[in-house]
């Protein structure tokens, strides 16, 4: 990237930027597998913003205290009735009904059996402990059960991992001013921790950022088939932890959805997007239940499971590899063939919203990986976090373009709230129509979104010829 990029992150992002170095990360969070949003917040904490320097003795001090990599060692530091306090990824279950408020850490071999959250710890953070999978700081102690012949694990006291409780969109929108567009989206890709400069044109840049539009668009379905190798699973499973990255084994739809016996909400409900990587491996029990399913929740963002209604604003992705042909493009031009069965009903599909082509993307590889100065992962996936409830684009969309009277309704929905995701992620500081540089806002938002919606309505095409592959006309006002 531009050192003068690098000058404008430090100047306008001053307390959220941050001095990447590779090398030296990997070194001081060697054997321990923690996502970048939880790095960046450590390197923060212990960086001189002057001179980009990390004291790595202080921050080697606090990791050994937090995050021990012995998971016997905090087993047996409990046991000996020590209080621990730990930053850790950590999985609840709460079941109201039985009064049952249970918490599992597999990284340091406590079971969800082991792990009791108390009431007062519950109330505190009324809210805060819901069902599903959290960061945190947590207390924690060995305390006998009622019956006073076992043992449990009590979580005393909580502290989500928030380093930035609130963000300020408004300040992202004044800080965008300074930069160009192809500035911006530099900054963008070294946010995502890579290298601008290993994309080999803006075709590459634009096809890799598509990835974060569900981001910061609530309720944007996608579909992405690529190669391995160009960072599909790191990009959702390390930038923010507002997602949920499903990789491969059985899916019910209990586990997305509810769950009917234990009266528990599933992965979809508390999340900002939930991605099937490798769908290829992923085996969908009950099928057919799951597909029912899947269709009224990808139209309307509810769906009814045994009576009870469940609604989410939660964006779904499906990942898999296509095979390629010597010159890098798709063996057959029938796209959704590399989906599982179970997905290759046209009457599901054009429920998606956005189609990425991966086979577009360099192949990462290390030189690709950023190095220098950018703004640091939290940051960024707070602001992303915060933009899904943001309704500025979306009104302003509405008074950019207009759709012919006959539009259909899917498309409409989908070229919407694409374009809307690119006017969050690409132009922040768009707020009012004299903001908006009209080109821009085609080249950029519009054709984009007109572009990857057709070609689902095209693969859904090739699947059942009754559907149509034209495209709604829209005018910019």
């Amino acid at each position: 990237m531009k050192p003068e990029i690098e000058e404008k992150v430090r100047q306008y992002f001053s307390a959220m930027s941050i001095y990447k170095d590779p090398e030296k990360t990997n070194s001081i969070f060697a054997g321990r597998n923690l996502p970048a949003f939880v790095k960046d917040y450590l390197m923060k904490r212990y960086l001189n913003v002057q001179t980009g320097d990390i004291d790595t003795l202080s921050l080697t001090q606090f990791l050994d205290q937090v995050i021990p990599t012995n998971s016997g060692s905090v087993k047996d530091r409990i046991v000996s009735g020590e209080e621990v306090v730990l930053l850790c990824r950590f999985i609840i279950y709460i079941d109201l009904v039985k009064g049952v408020k249970q918490f599992a850490i597999p990284d340091y071999g406590i079971k969800l059996r082991e792990g009791i959250i108390p009431e007062f710890t519950y109330t505190k953070h009324q809210g805060e402990l819901v069902d599903g999978e959290k960061w945190g700081i947590v207390k924690l102690c060995l305390l006998p059960d009622d019956n006073g012949r076992s043992y449990h694990v009590q979580m005393v006291d909580y502290k989500p991992f928030r380093p930035y409780s609130s963000v300020d969109v408004n300040y992202l929108a004044e800080a965008r001013r300074h930069f160009t567009t192809q500035e911006w989206m530099d900054l963008l890709l070294s946010a995502m921790e890579y290298d601008p400069d290993g994309f080999a044109n803006l075709t590459q840049k634009m096809e890799f950022l598509t990835r974060l539009l569900i981001f910061a668009e609530p309720r944007l379905n996608v579909i992405e088939l690529a190669p391995k190798g160009t960072g599909k699973s790191y990009v959702f499973g390390n930038l923010s932890k507002y997602g949920w990255l499903v990789s491969g084994g059985k899916v019910t739809r209990a586990k997305l959805f509810y769950d009917k016996t234990k009266q528990q909400n599933g992965i979809i409900k508390n999340h900002d997007f939930t991605v099937f990587d490798e769908i290829q491996t992923i085996v969908f029990q009950e099928p057919a239940e799951i597909q029912a399913a899947l269709k009224s929740y990808l139209e309307s963002g509810k769906t009814t499971i045994d009576n009870n209604e469940f609604t989410s604003e939660c964006g779904l992705m499906l990942m898999g590899n296509i095979p390629l042909t010597a010159n890098h493009l798709p063996v057959s031009t029938f796209y959704f063939g590399s989906l599982p069965e179970n997905f290759r009903e046209s009457a599901l599909l054009d429920r998606f919203h956005c189609f990425i082509e991966g086979w577009l993307l360099p192949r990462i590889d290390t030189s690709m990986i950023f190095k220098g100065w950018t703004i640091n992962v939290e940051y960024f996936s707070e602001i992303l976090h915060s933009m899904r409830t943001n309704n500025t684009y979306g009104l302003l969309f509405d008074q950019l373009a207009k759709f012919e009277e006959k539009a259909d309704v899917r498309d409409k929905k989908a070229i919407k709230r694409i374009a809307t995701g690119y006017m969050k992620l690409l132009f922040p500081h768009w707020r009012n129509v004299d903001d908006v540089n009209k080109e821009e806002f085609e080249m950029y938002c519009l054709n984009p979104a007109i572009h990857r919606r057709g070609i689902v309505k095209e693969q859904c095409h090739n699947i059942d010829p009754e559907f149509k592959t034209k495209m709604p006309r829209i005018d910019i006002n």
